[in-house]
Formats: C-alpha cells, structure tokens, sequence
C-alpha cells in the first residue's frame, strides 16, 4: 500500500463526536511515550501529521486522520504513566473504553510496545482488556533499532510466553523503527490485506 493522501480530520474526548462509521478505521495505542506519534508519521510518510513530544501523556485526545480517502487512522491517548492528574487518567480511560465499545468500523488496534522493557503489567492488562472485549489487536515493538536483535527475541518471548497463559493464539506481532523506517512495509501490508478482505 502506498499513502497517496493523508489529512487531519477531527480531534475531540467524546467517542459520540468521532466521523461516522462508513469507513474502516485502525487504531493506535500505547503506554506514554512509547514512540506512538513517530510510528504514526513513519507509516504514512509525513514529518508531522502526528504531534510528537518528549513529554509523556501529549495526547489527550481521539484523533482521526482520513488516509488514501478510504480509511481512517485513529490516535488514541496512551495509557499507563503520564504528567497529569488521577482524574485526568480516568477520564482518559472513560473515553477510550466509550470508543472501543462504539465504534463498529474499527478493523484492528495496534497496541504498542517499547522493545527496550520487559513486559509490563500495564501493556499486558490493556491486552488482556481488549481481548476481552473482542477487539481485533496487532502487537508493534517501537524502537527496535535500540537493541540488539538477541535482546529483541528475548523481549518478545517475555510477552509471548506472559500472554500465552490467557490467550490461545498471539495476534498479529510486528517489530518497527521510526528511525530506521523498520516495520512500515509489513504494516501497510497487513492494513491493506484487511481492508481488502472486508470489501
């Protein structure tokens, strides 16, 4: 898949808010400062079309971007430890819940996860959140260009073997690099190859 066109669309903290569910959407999400923003740029070949930051917790919103006009791209706040306050956080995990409850277009949810750490209990109960729900998940390591590709298969076969107490099968996993541009092709391949199978 090429991204021939990608544009802003809205941005907002009430799921009821987000663009009608004619087209398909996948969802991003993470623990702050996971490298979220930067995937998001890296994939769709933009410097900026989502805001990065140093500061964790820098989206506080449900942002949706309309991509070849066909789908949307949806930046969701990340979860875990963020610079804000208890009721911010509760409110943040309010509205994400109100979307992943409501949104029938949702095709897939990249959970993303900082190959540099072991598995950590917030990733594997959001996980374990959205299966439970019946979300479709994928699984992205950011930041693999950090590590040693030895230090990388141990990272995963943490996760995987932590995961595997509750589920039956792992969903989709994908290791990725904004910096070095890693992970966009299998990415794109797999949304495209979505997108065709539901037509």
């Amino acid at each position: 898949m090429e991204i021939l066109q990608a544009e802003f669309v809205i941005s907002n903290s009430d799921a009821s808010k987000c663009p009608q569910t004619d087209k398909p959407e996948f969802a991003f999400i993470g623990r702050s400062n996971v490298g979220k923003s930067s995937l998001i740029n890296m994939l769709t070949n933009r410097k900026d079309l989502a805001k990065t930051s140093s500061t964790p917790g820098k989206t506080q919103t449900i942002n949706h971007f309309l991509l070849n006009r066909a789908w949307y791209l949806v930046d969701l706040p990340g979860y875990g430890y963020a610079q804000t306050s208890k009721t911010n956080r509760q409110n943040w995990s309010a509205m994400i819940d109100d979307y992943f409850k409501h949104r029938d277009n949702l095709y897939c949810t990249f959970i993303l996860i900082d190959s540099r750490l072991e598995p950590q209990d917030s990733d594997v109960s959001f996980i374990n959140h959205l299966g439970q729900l019946g979300i479709p998940i994928a699984l992205v390591f950011t930041k693999v260009d950090k590590l040693k590709q030895s230090e990388l298969a141990k990272t995963r076969n943490q996760l995987e073997k932590v995961l595997l107490k509750t589920w039956e099968e792992l969903p989709p996993i994908f290791v990725t690099s904004a910096e070095k541009k890693t992970g966009r092709k299998p990415m794109l391949d797999f949304i495209e190859t979505a997108l065709q199978a539901k037509r």
